[in-house]
């Protein structure tokens, strides 16, 4: 089987895989799981052991140990208190929660917490917010994805440091052409991001009827004070938040200090999760086995299970493909919105940071300077639309989103929602943005 072939098998495998689990009602992991073995071992010649060893272990790990920490603050309630604050804080404008959301993850991602950390943190009240607020929960989620990215790219956040370390190693191989200046690069993905976000955050914010009466019916009574579990909970989750943040700020203002970058380095969200969690149990904040029990053990399955097959596409050579496709095939006035769909279509199968800007940026140089496009602008539209795939529910935001579902039905049906009605919104809304930014700019 050739590379084309074997590549469109796999992309025609996650489809049939997403239909399966749709129309069966079985868990969507499973059939990846199934596809990735029989595609990895008996057409692309893997061991057994490499297929097994595409398990995403660091994703499930985040998922599992976050999950767990933040189960005890639903169990006793400091969830729904610290939701009831916030409600109650935007009593005299309740229409405009979501976009009150994205500002808090903006602030928390440009501050330094990294994209898992600000969903980790955010997801679980934010649905308990929609919840008692009667706003859509798809809503909600796709507020705080979207302002976790946008605040992402802020120049000196993670996201932004390392796409301009990718822009300025896109020019050395163009040593005749003028190299983007990376800061005011990434200065100008940032603004794009906020605007593509509030935008975003409108449509959904505006047009889905359940949404048209946000606050309505709501009682805005000042929420009672914490309880003695629920002021221990919430001082652990500031702990935590604290712990999380604080290295990566003082890595931003002391770089070269190699004692903080050697513990910024150590720092890990998911390892971090766990000693909460401990620390909760031996606090008695509530029961380990109620804990235990709410582990959205269904999402990991999925999210593993699509992680294999993933991996059996990267392995596969689908993401070089695809990237040289775009070099070749795509008409200048067209371009834009290419890097912009092909970006999200190729985030469904790894990671922006690590793939796909990497695949994709090398070629822009030559590229702008060929059709005459602004250079900063496709790196933007780049960036853009890979994340705008980033509320799927095998992403890790989607995923994180989900495993805050307190219960299966609310999952599966979050699930749908989010793969069939905010993935297309996001990424056809990007794609056209993308092309506006591209050709004013």
């Amino acid at each position: 089987m050739t590379g084309g072939t074997l590549s469109l098998a796999i992309v025609i495998c996650i489809a049939v895989a997403i239909i399966l689990g749709y129309k069966t009602g079985i868990n969507t992991g499973l059939f990846c799981m199934i596809f990735a073995y029989v595609i990895g071992c008996f057409v692309m010649g893997l061991k057994p052991s490499q297929v097994i060893g595409f398990w995403p272990v660091n994703t499930m790990f985040v998922i599992l140990s976050v999950s767990l920490f933040y189960n005890f603050a639903a169990i006793n309630g400091t969830l729904e208190k610290l939701s009831s604050l916030l409600l109650y804080a935007c009593r005299k404008f309740p229409g405009m929660l979501p976009f009150a959301l994205f500002a808090v993850a903006v602030i928390l991602s440009i501050m330094g917490a990294t994209f898992f950390t600000v969903m980790a943190f955010m997801a679980p009240i934010t649905l308990v917010i929609c919840e008692e607020a009667h706003m859509d929960k798809l809503t909600g989620g796709v507020a705080i994805n979207a302002g976790a990215l946008a605040g992402g790219n802020f120049p000196t956040s993670n996201l932004g440091v390392i796409f301009r370390g990718l822009a300025d190693s896109a020019y050395e191989a163009h040593k005749d052409l003028q190299p983007v200046e990376s800061f005011s690069m990434e200065m100008k993905i940032f603004v794009y991001a906020v605007i593509f976000s509030l935008i975003l955050i409108a449509v959904f914010r505006f047009c889905l009827p359940s949404n048209w009466h946000i606050g309505k019916g709501v009682t805005f009574k000042k929420p009672e004070p914490f309880d003695k579990k629920q002021r221990q909970t919430f001082t652990l989750m500031i702990l935590m938040m604290v712990v999380l943040l604080a290295f990566p700020i003082l890595k931003s203002i002391m770089p070269s200090n190699k004692t903080i970058v050697m513990l910024n380095s150590k720092i890990d969200v998911g390892l971090v999760g766990i000693i909460f969690a401990v620390i909760a149990l031996l606090m008695k904040l509530a029961p380990q086995k109620e804990a235990i029990a709410r582990i959205p053990w269904n999402t990991i399955i999925m999210i593993a299970g699509a992680g294999m097959l993933i991996a059996v596409a990267v392995k596969a050579g689908t993401i070089n493909e695809l990237s040289s496709w775009i070099g070749s095939n795509v008409a200048a006035p067209l371009v834009p919105i290419a890097f912009s769909i092909v970006g999200a279509f190729m985030s469904f199968f790894s990671s922006t940071t690590g793939v796909v800007t990497p695949a994709l940026f090398p070629l822009i140089p030559a590229l702008a300077a060929s059709t005459g496009l602004n250079a900063e602008a496709l790196f933007a539209a780049t960036v853009l639309g890979s994340q705008s795939s980033a509320i799927s529910p095998f992403s890790s935001g989607g995923s994180l989103i989900m495993s805050s579902c307190g219960k299966e039905d609310e999952r599966v049906s979050l699930f749908n929602r989010l793969m069939f009605l905010a993935v297309p919104t996001s990424v056809i809304l990007c794609a056209c943005f993308n092309y506006l930014v591209t050709t004013v700019f």
